[in-house]
């Protein structure tokens, strides 16, 4: 299985930035997603998550209202489109697969993860 996280990068505040993950060698549309990021010198956090039908989703706090999931099963691709971004946002941010959605907010749920793509944002 394969998590493939990518469009980080350097961005000033306030810009937009989507970031996408290509998923392979599992049945994509059995797998809730989320994406968590990790901050310098910080601890993992759960950003959001949406389940396989695209009915549910769920954000942490700090985003929600800026960031917003979506997933495009035929390409196996899940995207995090992020706007308005904060200096505080700046951190390396994964892709993840989880066969559940119960507790989908926990890193522990979840079965595979990807590699992650930074993203800075310049105030």
């Amino acid at each position: 299985v394969q998590l493939q996280a990518s469009g980080g990068g350097l961005v000033q505040a306030g810009d937009s930035l989507t970031l996408s993950c290509a998923a392979s060698g599992l049945t994509f549309s059995d797998y809730e997603m989320g994406w968590f990021r990790q901050a310098p010198g910080k601890e993992r956090r759960f950003v959001g998550a949406i389940d396989w039908e695209r009915k549910n989703l769920v954000y942490a706090n700090s985003v929600k209202g800026r960031f917003t999931i979506s997933r495009d099963n035929a390409k196996n691709t899940v995207y995090l489109h992020m706007n308005s971004l904060k200096s505080e946002d700046t951190a390396v941010y994964t892709c993840a697969a989880s066969r559940k959605w119960r507790m989908i907010r926990f890193d522990s749920t979840y079965d595979y993860w990807g590699q992650g793509t930074l993203v800075t944002v310049s105030s």
